[in-house]
């Protein structure tokens, strides 16, 4: 076997395998053992692979790098859920059968796919994995906006002014920010802000979901400013005096009690569609975690 074709085949058999001794490398080969480990040297001195003792083994694969800096969605699912999981139940309270809403993409505003599964609504979300679970666990119209998906953070975002968002007027926005202060809504992404903005001019009424935790995060960039939300839903443990700041600015705010939460509930976020929807058509975690509460 030509050089370049044994080195190609070696690598390959490396990405199926991870690893692999010389003597595995001779009989698949059909090399000597001199030849293979000429193979594995030269391959390791390009950077191809990884010596190891008596054989060889794949490069570790580099973790893809996202130009969101935002953190992931899995990371903050498991953060403040009981708080998370009361204020996403009031938000989808403010729901009426026949509405056209927007949800963002977010983990408080990605806890109101559970209750919104008896709801009868024209939902657009930029949201991939909300858009999922809701299209097997609910009779919701779903629509989606084009652009690039951002794994990570589990939403699609678009650079672009034209896109479908702009087709579509809603009565109210639902979302969810990294921070919120005196300035209004904080983001930390620019590509974030930008795809949201689109968002939040198709909706009249624009409603917060933030834990209190929020109150204590400070990000270099504003989305908008107080006076452009109508209404905060947030839990009990914001302070008086964020609450009247929010108030004195004319905003709606309305606190809930945290919900006891059952780690199956967290669990059931990180479930595919199927499986989810599997688990509440047998009725077990209405049962036992309180999600048809």
């Amino acid at each position: 076997m030509i050089n370049h074709k044994r080195h190609k085949r070696l690598l390959k058999l490396l990405d199926e395998r991870e690893h692999a001794s010389v003597q595995q490398l001779m009989e698949w080969l059909s090399a000597s053992a001199a030849t293979v480990r000429r193979d594995i040297s030269w391959l390791a001195a390009k950077n191809q692979l990884t010596r190891t003792r008596g054989g060889a083994q794949r490069l570790e694969q580099k973790k893809k790098s996202y130009t969101l800096s935002s953190e992931t969605f899995q990371n903050n699912a498991q953060q403040n859920t009981a708080a998370k999981r009361a204020i996403a139940r009031y938000a989808t309270s403010m729901c009426n059968n026949g509405e056209t809403i927007i949800i963002n993409g977010g983990t408080t505003t990605f806890m109101m796919a559970e209750f919104l599964v008896e709801k009868q609504l024209k939902i657009l979300t930029n949201s991939f994995l909300m858009a999922e679970r809701l299209l097997v666990t609910s009779d919701n119209e779903i629509i989606l906006p084009g652009g690039r998906v951002y794994r990570e953070q589990n939403v699609i975002l678009s650079p672009f002014e034209n896109d479908v968002a702009q087709h579509h007027y809603a009565a109210k926005m639902f979302m969810g920010v990294y921070g919120l202060s005196i300035l209004g809504l904080m983001e930390a992404d620019p590509l974030l802000i930008q795809a949201e903005k689109r968002l939040i001019g198709q909706a009249e009424e624009l409603v917060v979901l933030v834990d209190s935790s929020k109150f204590q995060r400070k990000a270099g960039l504003v989305l908008c400013g107080l006076n452009r939300v109508s209404t905060v839903i947030t839990d009990t443990g914001a302070s008086d005096s964020a609450v009247q700041l929010l108030e004195h600015y004319g905003v709606r705010v309305i606190t809930v009690e945290p919900e006891a939460v059952d780690p199956r509930v967290v669990e059931a976020s990180a479930m595919s569609s199927h499986d989810y929807a599997a688990v509440l058509e047998a009725g077990a975690y209405g049962r036992h975690a309180g999600l048809n509460s």
